[in-house]
């Protein structure tokens, strides 16, 4: 059985020093010392092709060393198809996440199949201290409850997470952005009463500005309620 060791030697083999440089812009909060350099599609690899007892015991290994040995625990946790354990290791993990890009890769499939009990995870952890751990919960509202499981309270909740981290902020403009793609008359009130603070605000404007999926019509007149 491979412990910790045979497993960072994986990530190790499949480095890649050009993606190093790219990624390491790309995740600035990151030091470049802990970073090895794997694509994702090749940490996803790796996760699969351990054994369970390999991914159990590499699980129970918090903090790691390297940033790429966090991607490989979100890509296991993303592996897990009961929803309890899900929850479980989701809870151990998160405040050990120290980036956005670790954080964003790590949306189970079980957590759809139980919307109740995860609209209720996800409100808990937008209430909790550490700054990845609350956007993780506001990420769970925008890709599990825009669509037929949406509610007004969701974006009310959004809206009222009061942080002034920077990574908190853009998926929080994030969110008002895939809103107005989806649920545009419920949310486009929220820019017209301007129910964000300013920076959240024009930068959901800019996101949504950027979108494929709202109408040029809808775009101009978002493009309109940018404070100025």
């Amino acid at each position: 059985m491979r412990n910790t060791s045979d497993i960072r030697k994986m990530l190790f083999e499949r480095r890649d020093r050009d993606y190093l440089e790219f990624n390491s812009k790309l995740v600035p909060n990151v030091p470049k010392k802990t970073m090895i350099g794997v694509r994702i599609p090749d940490v996803r690899s790796i996760a699969a092709e351990l054994g369970n007892y390999e991914a159990e015991a590499f699980l129970r290994e918090l903090p790691h060393k390297y940033h790429e040995e966090n991607n490989l625990h979100a890509a296991l946790i993303c592996r897990i198809r009961d929803f309890d354990r899900a929850v479980e290791e989701l809870d151990r993990f998160l405040p050990f996440v120290d980036n956005w890009a670790s954080c964003d890769m790590m949306y189970p499939r079980v957590l759809a199949k139980y919307p109740e009990r995860l609209s209720e995870k996800a409100l808990g952890w937008m209430r909790a201290a550490e700054e990845y751990t609350v956007r993780y919960g506001i990420g769970v509202l925008m890709k599990f409850f825009l669509d037929k499981n949406f509610s007004g309270v969701y974006p009310e909740a959004v809206a009222g997470v009061e942080r002034s981290e920077y990574y908190i902020m853009m998926m929080k403009a994030w969110y008002f952005a895939t809103a107005l793609a989806k649920r545009y008359d419920e949310t486009i009130i929220y820019l017209e009463e301007r129910r964000l603070d300013v920076r959240t605000h024009n930068a959901s404007v800019r996101k949504a500005l950027e979108s494929y999926r709202i109408p040029e019509d809808r775009k101009r007149y978002i493009a309109g309620l940018r404070i100025k």
